[in-house]
Parts: structure tokens; sequence; C-alpha cells
């Protein structure tokens, strides 16, 4: 009773009178049906309880409007009881309390491995266990660095003077000051010492390199200076690395995230003179998780046999690289000699880029402290009352660079408000059918490590699990979005459409109104780093466009590793202090979500996902929708193709005539879903094997840890996701043999899921 009168309080304070009005028809068939012999009672009384509860609404004289059917959710045979249930759900995320939380999470640095690392684990770990959550906390040793010594010296021309990385700092900041904050530096870099002149290379892409080989500038034995953007860091030195270079830095100009956006932190939310970038340059775009077990978790108990050295590991970087912030980079660039650069790679530093090499020489000395250190998962579960096997996981990592207000621990909060809602589920004797697992992960920011090792470890339990629900940048501002797999994205626009949005309306109206063409865009944490979070490769459906899923954040073991339907949402805005000590509770709370309704908002839209999922009869998957999207892949291949390697040199009919197959299968079983028998076990069985027969089991060349065929970070971009990857890596490099035989491997992959989802008669 109290789970329904909290749904019907829900819906009055939303103002949704006609919603409270049908709320007794809609429950009390749901009512009647427990074995409560208090149930008769309940119902006489839900009436006037009503009433009572809307009398505001009422006084106030809005007519109500004609009453409708209750609403239907897809996968629902009944959705009485599931709008009961997430109508309760919808009003226990608390805005003040997701500050508290911010504030408790982001009190003091928290790299991970750090015993304020390992604070932050056991106070999640309390308020899952307060909620009602069977919850542990899960240990891995993964091998990482923390940096002894990090210099940065200009040693030519003379007069020229840098001595970095200067301390961030900006006056009236509370947070910056603290003896904890870890200086700049960039995980996985190796230790060394590189001391040469200086090329520019624009944001180090290989377009950028190939640029300076027609401008006739060599790398080789050169120190390259490289903007952050448009790549993950790690495939910048990876792309200097082959081309000879010395070493690497990598800088944050005012173009990008400083005053070129608008005012300055503190005056503004963009990334301030000293603000450094730190982050991994470990190869995720290999495999991602401690580098020394690819593969297999890294738990406290494995055998040393069981692993490989790291200076054997696919993952570790060879040469140093380290950031710095443009109030460093500056005497660099402005005093490098050498044709200007290309007229895209100027930056808003107020003079003439130059590619150099030199005049100006740099002295870097980099003295990494590597250990096999401890990280803390926190795994808080719920178990399913029907199917206990079928494990929902929504999670977000808990591990900061430095404070992570935004980056994660946004996220955390909403993902504690999510598990309070759950919670109070619970008490009302409300259980789901499919067991919830939230998590709270370790070592995301070092490799993806915690996520990774735990899907890892439970890659035969996680064979039957439905979804995996990401959250990392929860909220930096109010512009919703969202990526995820083709079967799962109009399951997220179903789900925007139930929670209610801050402006008013639903987060899907909101959300569609921002895709609009021509809506003014608000740069993104995202956008700011190259993440997943861009248009999609393909859109077949006319509405709101949800984003593919490439790396860079924790589902990308789930998915690229094991096959396991995923989807990561935001709350994103103008955030220019991205992995910088800046990145605290003062910028958040005067820039990112001062009442944090967003947080709320959030803790929402993360928490229904989980539980529609849960206790849904049906998986609500779209495998129409997906085929169509590969179909709209292939064409574009197709062209790619013609215009790279000749208009009949590659032939993509057999891959199509699969999209095809796919994608039809795919439509007749979405029909049976919408009319789903009473026992719907075997046509779930079919919607869970279809995700996971895409998965191809030698994995994509040269990088056997990647094995979805249709999905995986690009080489070269390593956030971004690059579609039918196997196909098009093999056209990036202009390989046909290569290109065929991934098109036959997609091919097969494509007829295994048609046969499957035609296998449910």
């Amino acid at each position: 009773m109290k789970m329904v009168m909290l749904g019907i309080d829900s819906l009055c304070r939303r103002g949704q009178l006609l919603e409270a009005q049908e709320a007794p028809l809609r429950v009390l068939p749901y009512l009647l049906s427990q074995r409560d012999p208090m149930r008769f009672v309940y119902a006489a009384l839900l009436s006037s309880a009503v009433l009572l509860s809307c009398l505001p609404i009422v006084v106030s004289g809005r007519a109500p409007e004609p009453s409708g059917p209750p609403p239907s959710i897809f996968g629902f045979r009944d959705a009485v009881p599931e709008n009961a249930t997430e109508a309760a759900f919808l009003a226990v995320p608390d805005p003040k309390l997701a500050e508290g939380h911010l504030r408790i999470l982001t009190q003091a640095p928290h790299m991970a491995g750090t015993p304020e690392d390992k604070a932050t684990a056991d106070y999640v770990a309390q308020k899952f266990r307060e909620a009602g959550l069977d919850t542990e906390i899960v240990e891995y040793k993964a091998w990482f660095n923390y940096p002894l010594e990090v210099s940065v010296d200009v040693t030519a021309p003379a007069g020229v003077e840098m001595h970095g990385p200067t301390r961030e700092h900006v006056e009236g900041d509370p947070y910056d000051d603290d003896p904890r904050v870890v200086m700049p530096f960039n995980g996985m870099s190796p230790s060394g010492d590189a001391e040469a002149e200086v090329v520019y290379a624009g944001y180090g892409t290989p377009e950028d390199f190939e640029k300076l080989e027609k401008l006739k500038i060599d790398v080789r034995g050169k120190i390259v200076l490289v903007r952050y953007g448009q790549n993950f860091r790690g495939v910048k030195e990876f792309i200097a690395q082959e081309h000879g270079a010395a070493g690497v830095i990598i800088y944050s100009d005012p173009f990008d995230d400083g005053w070129r956006r608008g005012d300055k932190y503190p005056e503004g939310p963009w990334r301030p003179d000293t603000g450094v970038q730190r982050g991994s340059v470990g190869y995720m775009f290999e495999f991602p998780g401690d580098p020394t077990t690819p593969g297999i978790a890294s738990l406290p108990s494995l055998p040393e046999n069981k692993r490989i050295s790291p200076g054997e590991s696919a993952q570790m970087p060879k040469i140093p690289v380290t950031p710095l912030s443009y109030h460093d980079a500056w005497p660099i660039l402005q005093h490098l000699g050498g044709p200007d650069s290309p007229r895209e790679w100027q930056g808003s530093l107020p003079f003439t880029y130059h590619v150099g090499p030199g005049p100006v020489r740099v002295k870097m000395h980099l003295k990494q402290d590597y250990q096999f250190r401890t990280l803390w998962d926190v795994i808080g579960r719920v178990r399913g009352s029907q199917s206990p096997d079928e494990w929902v996981v929504a999670g977000n990592h808990r591990d900061a660079w430095v404070y992570g207000a935004v980056d994660p621990n946004s996220g955390t909060a909403a993902m504690l408000e999510s598990v309070h809602g759950v919670g109070e589920l619970l008490k009302s004797g409300w259980k789901p059918k499919r067991t919830m697992i939230f998590a709270s992960w370790d070592g995301e920011e070092e490799g993806l490590m915690g996520s990774t090792e735990w899907a890892e470890q439970h890659e035969s339990e996680l064979a039957r699990a439905p979804a995996y629900f990401n959250m990392d940048v929860g909220v930096s501002g109010p512009k919703f979005g969202a990526s995820s797999v083709p079967s799962l994205k109009q399951f997220l626009r179903d789900v925007a459409k139930s929670v209610p949005s801050p402006k008013g309306g639903t987060v899907y109206d909101e959300w569609q109104k921002a895709d609009q063409p021509g809506t003014p865009s608000t740069q993104s944490p995202a956008e700011a780093i190259g993440d997943s979070r861009r248009r999609p490769a393909a859109s077949v459906g006319g509405d709101v466009l949800v984003g593919d899923l490439g790396s860079g954040s924790d589902y990308s073991a789930f998915q690229q590793h094991l096959g396991v339907p995923s989807s990561d949402i935001t709350s994103n805005g103008p955030y220019g202090v991205y992995h910088s000590v800046f990145d605290n509770f003062a910028w958040f709370k005067k820039f990112g979500d001062p009442d944090f309704v967003y947080e709320q908002q959030m803790a929402r839209v993360f928490g229904l996902e989980a539980l529609r999922m849960a206790d849904a009869d049906v998986l609500p998957y779209d495998y129409e929708e997906y085929g169509k999207e590969i179909a709209v892949y292939l064409d574009a291949a197709r062209q790619r193709a013609e215009s790279k390697l000749g208009v009949r040199t590659l032939d993509l009919n057999a891959a199509t005539a699969a999209a095809k197959h796919f994608q039809e299968a795919g439509a007749k079983i979405l029909a049976k879903q919408k009319n789903p028998p009473r026992d719907p076990a075997r046509l779930n069985q079919a919607l869970l094997s279809a995700e996971r027969a895409l998965l191809v089991p030698e994995g994509l060349p040269h990088r056997p840890w990647f094995r979805h065929a249709i999905y995986a970070p690009g080489e070269y971009t390593g956030y971004a996701a690059v579609v039918i990857p196997g196909v098009n890596e093999a056209l990036d490099k202009g390989d046909v043999e290569r290109a065929r035989q991934q098109l036959a491997t997609l091919t097969a992959a494509l007829e295994r899921a048609a046969r499957v989802l035609e296998g449910y008669k």
C-alpha cells in the first residue's frame, strides 16, 4: 500500500490530476490480487486517499482532461502494477540528498587505489546496505602508475623560460590547495627522459601526421606537441610512437575548452589558464582493464604465471607522454618556427601557430611509480523473484583524477538516489522479476579496470544478462543525451517519456527540442574529449537520435567483449574543467546543477531503465531498428569502397542480404513481442541470444579482445565508435583481402543472429 500511495503522491506533485484520478482504477486489480488480508480495506480507502492527496490541484480549479486508457509499456502484458511501481519510484529521488552525496564523495581527491578512494567505496557500500541491497566490496589487483617526478622545461632558445607543470590555481577556489591533489600526469605513460626540438601536430590524428609529411616535417626523434580533442589521448601517443617521436606533450587549447568558449573559471565554466587535463594514455583500443590480464579477472589470488609482464602488454605505451596547461604550452608554441600550421590547427592563443621543428627545445623528465594496486568495486544486488539468473546491471565509476564532481561523482550521486528509490520499493514488499545489480566501479580512469575485471570474472553469468546500463558523467548541465546499441534505442526513448523534466513536460520532450536542426549546441564533456556521444552513424526512424557506443567508459567490456546490450546516459552542458583540480564541488554548485534538479532527473532515468528491464515480461528490444541501421552502415561502406578501391573491387551483396534477413527477422519477432504468449521464456531466450550471435569468437583482426561484429572503439579514434569495424578498418588501410574476409565474417554473424530470431516459432 505504501508503494501505491507514494506513486499517487508523485503523480499529484507532478500536476498530473488525470493520472492520479486514473490511478485507483489501474491499481485496484493489482491490490485485489495480493494476499494481504487488508487488501479490500486498502482498495476501499484508495479513492478518498487520491482526492485528499490531490486536493490542492482540485481547489485550483483546473478542469480534468477526458479519461483515457491507462498507459501501456512495451514489454509488459499488464502495465497496471508496473505503472504503480514506477510512479512510486519516481517520487523518491531527492535533490537535497543528491547534493549531500556529492559533497561527501568529493570532499577529498580520491584517485584509484588511494585510502580516500577506499573511503568512497565504504560510503557507497553503506548507502547500498541502507537501501536493502545485498552488498559486497570486491577487490582486484591491477598494474598502474602514480607520478613521482614530472617536469617539462624549455632549454632553447635562450631567453625563453618555462618550467612546468605549473600548479593549478585560481583565486577563490576552495579546493585547489589540498596537498593530496596529484600533480598533472598521464596514467600508463612510461618513465623516461627526452630532450629534443618540438614539432606541433595539431590534434595528433592520422590526417594531421599526414599533413606534416606533406610539409616534409619529420617527427622522428622530436617531441610532439598535440592538442586535446577529436580523438582519445592514447591514440595521439600511439600515432606519434608509430612515427618515431621521442616523447609527447598534450595540452588543452583555449579554443577547445577555455576562453574561446566563454568566461574562464571561476567567473565561468571554462578551463582557466593553469587547468590541466589528466588522463590515461593506455592503449584501450587494444583491450581495456588491467594490462597484465587481458580476458582474465585480475583477482588478488591470481597466480603470477597467469599474468603477462607489463613490458609485453599491448596496452602499454613505449614513449613518455605528459599533459600541460595552455599557460605552460604558450611559450613553446609562441617560439616555434617553421611553416605556418594548417589554418585548422590554429588555436586561440594570441599569435600565429607554427609547426616547427624548433627552434624551441624541451626536456621531459618523467619518473613513474608502477605497482600492483588494489581496486574496490562495490556491488549491490536485489535478487530476482522469477528469473534470478538474469542480471540487469547498472553501473557508474567512482574513482576520479582529483575530486571528480562532474566526472564521475555526479553519476555516483544520481545512482545512489536511484538505489534510494529501489530501497523504498523493497520496503513496500516489491521484488523485481530479474536480479538487479548496482555497481560502483573503481579504476575506470586508469583504463576501465574495475568494470572490465568484474565482467571478465562473471563472463558465464553475464551470458544471460538482459542489459548493462551505464552512467559516467551524470550531470554537467541540462542537455540530456544517450547512446546505446540499436536494440535499446526505442527503450531509452520510452523511458525518457516517463520521467518529468525540471523544465516541465518530460525528459523526452526536452531531448527532442534539443535534437532539432539549428538548435544551438553547448559543448559537453563528451564532445570535449571526442567521446561516444556523437551523432549516430545511422538514423532510420525520424525520432530523437540516440548515439552509438564507442569506448571510454564502463560499458565496453559488457557490450564489446560479452555482447550484453548496453546504454550510456548523460545530462551535459558547458564544461571546461574535465580531469582538472577545478572539477570540484564549488564548480558543480555554481555551474553544473546548482539546485541538483538534473541530478534528480538522472537518478530517475537511470533507475527506471533498470526497473523496467528487470520487471518486463518480454525483453523490450527492437531488432528491426538494429537491422535497418546495419543496412545503412553497409551502404556507407559500399560508397567508401568504391571511392578508395574502385567500383567492383568489393562485393557487399551477401552482407546486405544478411542485414535485410536480420531486419526482417527482427520485424517478425517484434510483432510477437507486442502480443506475447503467457509463458514468454522461449521468446526471451531468443531475444537474449541474438545480440550474442553478433559476437565473433576470434575477435577483430589484431584486437581479439573486441568481439562484437558491429561496434568497437576506433583503432585511431579510441572514443568514437567504428561501425562494422572489421570492414571499415580494412578499408582505412586499403587492404582488399582483409576487407573481403571481414565481410564474410560479418555476413556470417548477421545470418547467425537472424536464425536465432527465426528459431522462435
